[in-house]
C-alpha cells in the first residue's frame, strides 16, 4: 500500500533553526539498460525465400561489457509475418524467446526468461531469427537495437517504474531467500531452504511497495528476480545483498555484479575494494545490525569497521526485526541508535533505515522479524529502483516499526520564507528562531520526541492525543552544526516511527 503525501499538518512544532542547503547527492544514472543510443543497429528484410527457415544475423561483441540489451521491432504484421527471437553467442546457445518477447537483456548475473545468464565472451554472436510465416508477395522489414554497458551499473528488473508518481512508498530492506539462509515450510511441514518466489509472495501478501532481497554475499537471487518482476507488477523488486563479513553485515542495493567481499582485516583499505565498487556503480552501503554482538552467537554481525572514510556508508539500519525478535524493543542497545548517532555526531549525513532480517517467509504478519516488520518509509519521485535510491539519499525516510500500512511521520522546518525536509540542511546564525512541522498519521496517542545531537531532553518532548495537537517552547541556534530528528512512542512508551534529522550548519 502506497501513503501519498499528507496533506494537513497534525500538529506544528516551534523550535529554532534559517538558510537552506540541500544535502549532495549522487549524479543521475539511465533508469534502463537501453537508454540512449543503440551501439548497433542490425536491418534486413525476410521475404518468402525465409519462410520455415532461421536466419542468423552475426555482430561482433567487443571484450569487457557488462550487459547486452537487443530491442527487436519487425513490419508485414498486416501480411501476418510472423518472426521469432534466439541468440546464440560465440561459445553456446544463449537463449529462445520466440514470438513471445520483442526484446532480451543479459548479463553475467541474470536475464531475461527463455535466455541464459553467464558470461558475456567477445567474439562473433548470432541474432537467430525464425520464420514460422511469411507469405508469398510479403516482405517483413527487421530491426534490432543493441545496447551495451560496459560497466556495472544500478539494474532495474522492470522496464518501467512500478508507479509513476511521487509519494510515500512502504518496503522492507533487509531479508532472506533459500539461496542463502532464508527458511519456509514444504508441503510435509519440513523447513527447507525458501524458493524466492515464496518470498516475494509473502510482501506481496503484506502490501509492501518494494522489497530488497538481500542474500548473503551470492548474487544468484538476481536471475529469480528478473523473472518474477513481471508477475509482481506491484511491488518493485531491488537488486540486493547483504555483505557478510568477520568484522560486519552490510546490506548494497542497487548493483548486480560479483563484489568481493573476502575481507581479511577489519580496515579501510579491505572494506574498500567492494563499498568503492557499489559507489562506482551508482549503489548505496548500508551498514546492518551494527550493535549486534560478534562472536559464536552471532558471527561477524557487528560492526567493527571503524576507520571509514567520509561517504563511506549511505545508512545504517537502525531497528533490524531479527533483533527486536530477541529483545522485544526497537530501541535495545542491540539496535543500531548509538552507531547512527555516533556517525551523525560526526557530521556525516547519514540515513537512518529498518529492515526485517526475516528468515522465514512464512512468519506470520506482525512478529518481529516477518517479513515487513519493521518497514522503511522513503519518499521518491517515482517507485523505480533508482527513485528508492535518490530517495534514501535524500533522507527523506523513516522507520514503522510494527509495519503498519498507513501511520506517517514527516519532520521539516520553515523560517523567514525558507523550507527544509528531513535530509537537508539549513545555515543558520546565532539566535536563529525556526518552526518545526511534524505531520503525523495513523497514531492515536502517545509522545512526540524531538532528538537533538543523539539527547532526548524532555524539554523537547510532548504529549498528544487526536485532535489536541501539542506545543512546544522555541528554540534557538547557537549558530553552530546541530541534527534534529522526531520519534514517536505510544501511550505505554513502546517506539512507534523514528524520523529522519534536519541538519543545521553555521551560516557564513
Amino acid at each position: 500500500m502506497t501513503m501519498r503525501r499528507a496533506s494537513a499538518l497534525l500538529f506544528s512544532l516551534v523550535l529554532a533553526v534559517p538558510a537552506l542547503a540541500q544535502a549532495g547527492q549522487a549524479g543521475p544514472l539511465p533508469e534502463r539498460a537501453d537508454a540512449g543510443a543503440p551501439w548497433r543497429v542490425l536491418k534486413g528484410t525476410l521475404t518468402r525465400a525465409s519462410h520455415e527457415h532461421y536466419t542468423e544475423i552475426p555482430f561482433d561483441l567487443p571484450a569487457g561489457v557488462a550487459r547486452i540489451t537487443i530491442r527487436f521491432t519487425y513490419g508485414g504484421r498486416e501480411q501476418h509475418s510472423v518472426i521469432d527471437l534466439g541468440l546464440r553467442d560465440p561459445q553456446r546457445f544463449r537463449g529462445w524467446s520466440g514470438g513471445a518477447r520483442d526484446h532480451m537483456t543479459l548479463s553475467t548475473e541474470e536475464a531475461t526468461p527463455g535466455y541464459l545468464p553467464g558470461p558475456l565472451p567477445a567474439g562473433r554472436w548470432k541474432l537467430i531469427l525464425g520464420a514460422p510465416n511469411i507469405r508469398e508477395g510479403a516482405h517483413a522489414a527487421y530491426a534490432a537495437q543493441i545496447f551495451l554497458e560496459r560497466r556495472p551499473t544500478v539494474t532495474e528488473f522492470a522496464d518501467a517504474p512500478i508507479a509513476a508518481g511521487p509519494g510515500w512508498y512502504r518496503g522492507d530492506l533487509h531479508m532472506h531467500s533459500g539461496d542463502s539462509d532464508g527458511k519456509c515450510k514444504a508441503q510435509s511441514g519440513a523447513s527447507i531452504p525458501c524458493p524466492v518466489y515464496r518470498t516475494v509472495e509473502a510482501a506481496a501478501a503484506r502490501g509492501l511497495d518494494f522489497i530488497a532481497l538481500s542474500d548473503h554475499n551470492t548474487t544468484a537471487q538476481y536471475n529469480a528476480l528478473r523473472e518474477l518482476q513481471g508477475a509482481f507488477d506491484r511491488l518493485l523488486l531491488v537488486p540486493a545483498r547483504e555483505i557478510t563479513t568477520f568484522w560486519g553485515h552490510s546490506n548494497v542495493f542497487g548493483p548486480t555484479d560479483f563484489l568481493d567481499f573476502r575481507m581479511t582485516g577489519p580496515h579501510w583499505d579491505q572494506a574498500r575494494t567492494w563499498i568503492d565498487a557499489v559507489h562506482r556503480e551508482g549503489g548505496i552501503v548500508s551498514i546492518n545490525h551494527p550493535g549486534a554482538p560478534s562472536g559464536e552467537l552471532c558471527m561477524g554481525c557487528g560492526w567493527r569497521i571503524d576507520d571509514l572514510p567520509d561517504g563511506a556508508v549511505d545508512s545504517v539500519e537502525v531497528v533490524n526485526g531479527g533483533t527486536m525478535r530477541e529483545t522485544r524493543a526497537a530501541d535495545s542497545p542491540l539496535q543500531g541508535f548509538a552507531y547512527w548517532t555516533t556517525l551523525l555526531n560526526m557530521g556525516r549525513h547519514v540515513t537512518g533505515v529498518g529492515g526485517s532480517d526475516s528468515h522465514e517467509a512464512d512468519r506470520p504478519a506482525g512478529e518481529p522479524g516477518a517479513v515487513g516488520s519493521p518497514t522503511t518509509v522513503v519518499y521518491m519521485r517515482a517507485l523505480s529502483v533508482h527513485g528508492l535510491l535518490a530517495g534514501i539519499r535524500s533522507g527523506r525516510v523513516f522507520i514503522d516499526v510494527e509495519g503498519t500500512k498507513d501511520r506517517l511521520l514527516d519532520l521539516s522546518a520553515s523560517a523567514g520564507g525558507q523550507h527544509a525536509e528531513m535530509g537537508q540542511t539549513l545555515r543558520l546564525h546565532p539566535g536563529a528562531a525556526v518552526q518545526f512541522a511534524v505531520a503525523l498519521r495513523g497514531v492515536p496517542g502517545g509522545t512526540v520526541q524531538l532528538v537533538i545531537d543523539g539527547r532526548a531532553d524532555p524539554a523537547w518532548r510532548t504529549t498528544f492525543d487526536k485532535g489536541q495537537p501539542p506545543t512546544i517552547a522555541p528554540w534557538r541556534s547557537d549558530g553552530r552544526a546541530h541534527w534534529i530528528r522526531a520519534e514517536v512512542r505510544d501511550g505505554e512508551g513502546r517506539l512507534l516511527l523514528i524520523g529522519n534529522p534536519v541538519y543545521t550548519v553555521p551560516a557564513p
